[in-house]
């Protein structure tokens, strides 16, 4: 009886730190499942390596030189659909967790992840498994019970247009700068729009706006 050989993940790194990458190549070496078939360090590079290496998953850090690697999750996703995305990170702070789970991020663990975590983290999302950092696990679940219960709060005052796209450009997990460019607003502007609409939804954190935002568009 021939017995089938499991087809290799193929894994993109997507990290700015060369060190980190090579820390990350040197666990994957012995792993017969897993093959690195590239490297990014930028979210250009990352985009057009995905695109070029069709790769399984992408193993990547949330903040890049040119950018966010939220930004790159999302372009990577809306043309690459199967590419399941990692986040690997230091950042676990919410409005980075929340981002990246709005982009379509399929998991979300820090650093100092051992390394056997890491590579079951990697097999779990290949296989079609979704994992959060234990760290970030009980925020998010918070986020998603806040979700289910509606959205905003009853007598809260409603968002002008242009409330409702910076809100937008919010739960897409921008920057105020970015948003300030994408709107052709001063960064001031954008931080008094914030303002309104954090005090008309009731809210205080980018986190609780984004995710009023994404219960509305269920």
């Amino acid at each position: 009886m021939t017995t089938l050989k499991t087809k290799p993940i193929r894994l993109l790194l997507v990290d700015d730190h060369e060190v980190v990458r090579v820390g990350l190549k040197t666990v994957l070496a012995h792993q017969d499942r897993i093959t690195v078939v590239g490297e990014s360090s930028t979210v250009a590079d990352a985009v057009r390596d995905a695109a070029r290496l069709k790769p399984d998953v992408i193993l990547m850090d949330v903040r890049l030189p040119d950018g966010s690697g939220v930004d790159a999750c999302r372009e990577i996703l809306t043309t690459h659909p199967h590419i399941r995305v990692i986040f690997l990170t230091s950042y676990a702070d919410d409005d980075s967790v929340l981002a990246a789970v709005l982009a379509g991020a399929h998991g979300y663990v820090l650093k100092e992840i051992d390394s056997a975590a890491l590579l079951r983290a990697v097999h779990a999302v290949a296989e079609g498994h979704s994992i959060l950092d234990p760290s970030v696990t009980e925020r998010a679940l918070k986020w998603l019970r806040g979700i289910g219960q509606g959205s905003a709060p009853p007598g809260t005052e409603p968002l002008s247009p242009q409330e409702e796209r910076v809100l937008a450009l919010v739960a897409e997990g921008h920057t105020n700068k970015e948003i300030a460019t994408a709107l052709s607003l001063s960064d001031k502007t954008v931080k008094n729009y914030l303002a309104n609409v954090f005090q008309k939804l009731r809210v205080t954190r980018r986190a609780q706006a984004a995710a009023f935002f994404a219960k509305r568009k269920q």
